[in-house]
């Protein structure tokens, strides 16, 4: 049988059939994305966005996004989507943001919330599942964080990820995977990958339902030595008195010649600590049905963040399940502009080389016969003295 040959248009169709976007926004409707963001006014000092594409990008109205436009402010903002839970599934969080002010000092991450965050009052101690981005203040702090919110509290990943510190818009993608493991990546390269366990420094639900079985069958086994190891303290030449009754003192037993140490709280020779230690372990009640990076009621998605200096715009937000539509998605936003933006960012440097140059020379030229003229006016005042 010959070979099929598939057109590459409907491999797309179908890998977009596939994938469940929950969230995307390219801001390319104007001034609507009012309609589907929401400001917080928990503070009436609160900095305000606007829809702009910068003073260089690669293209006006494709590279238009929210862009922070007050100093030294606090920001929050977000967007609500349908709730769903990621639970079993791939979860990628994705968006660009450009420090075109050149960031010295604030926040350029995004925050994933649960579908019940009050948007109106939005503010650091609205309780998130998910921060990611990049943060920047000054020579020490120039990382990306990937904190995940994991039994009531707030985790933050143990490596130091370094994040983008020019003024150009980057791409930040954050994939967190049903079998514990996680990759970061800035510009559709890798740059950090691992564990979730292990680089966050906790352990799954899963790890701990092994120990909890593993300490059960400890115990068992413990109480099985335990039982064979009091044989070694009776009392080996006593004998059944002539006079036991079998039928009513039931079956004879030699006496201990002393109390098993292990009941006054030490152990049995040739038990391990560890075991009778997991014992306490055996009855914690901690567990709950969902384990790291999984989240019952994901439903937005927003920024809550400081700068010093404003200027930042974000776009393009995406979050899905489908690694694949991810990467197709940067390709077609941010991959499309990257160079052309470079390209114009490249013209207005030499555009202002040039005029401070023409300016330079003007100035020089002004100093030169301006003298020039101040000289020939006072000799010509000499002379007529």
């Amino acid at each position: 049988m010959a070979a099929v040959r598939v057109p590459l248009w409907a491999v797309c169709v179908l890998r977009v059939a596939l994938a469940t976007v929950y969230f995307q926004e390219e801001f390319l409707d104007g001034e609507r994305w009012r309609n589907r963001w929401v400001q917080s006014t928990n503070d009436s000092q609160f900095g305000h966005f606007r829809l702009s594409s910068g003073k260089f990008y690669g293209h006006k109205e494709k590279d238009k996004g929210l862009q922070t436009t007050q100093n030294g402010r606090f920001y929050a903002i977000s967007a609500r989507f349908k709730p769903f839970s990621n639970k079993g599934k791939t979860l990628i969080i994705q968006y660009t943001v450009k420090h075109e002010q050149k960031m010295d000092c604030g926040g350029g991450y995004v925050k994933v919330f649960p579908a019940d965050v009050d948007q109106k009052n939005l503010n650091g101690k609205s309780p998130y599942y998910i921060m990611f981005g990049p943060d920047i203040c000054g020579f020490d702090i120039k990382k990306v964080h990937v904190i995940l919110h994991f039994k009531n509290q707030y985790h933050s990943n143990k490596k130091s990820i370094k994040c983008k510190v020019d003024a150009f818009t980057h791409l930040y993608t954050l994939v967190l995977r049903p079998d514990l493991t996680y990759e970061v990546k800035i510009d559709g390269q890798s740059i950090e990958s691992g564990s979730i366990e292990y680089d966050w420094h906790l352990a799954s639900l899963k790890t701990a339902e092994k120990a909890s079985a593993e300490a059960k069958e400890w115990n068992e086994a413990t109480d099985a030595k335990a039982q064979e190891w009091e044989k070694h303290f009776l009392d080996a030449s006593a004998s059944k008195p002539s006079d036991w009754n079998s039928e009513l003192e039931g079956d004879w037993q030699a006496p201990m010649l002393q109390k098993p140490p292990y009941q006054d709280g030490l152990k049995p020779e040739g038990i391990a600590k560890d075991v009778w230690l997991h014992q306490k372990m055996k009855n914690t009640n901690y567990l709950t049905e969902y384990d790291l990076s999984e989240f019952e009621n994901i439903g937005a998605i927003g920024l809550e963040l400081w700068q010093v200096r404003s200027g930042t715009i974000f776009d393009n937000f995406l979050i899905t399940d489908d690694e694949e539509y991810a990467d197709n998605f940067g390709k077609a936003t941010w991959g499309e502009t990257k160079g052309p933006e470079r390209e114009m960012d490249d013209i207005q440097a030499k555009e202002e080389v040039k005029k401070a140059r023409e300016e330079d020379e003007e100035e020089m030229l002004m100093r030169r016969f301006g003298g020039q003229d101040k000289n020939f006016n006072r000799f010509h005042r000499r002379n007529e003295l």
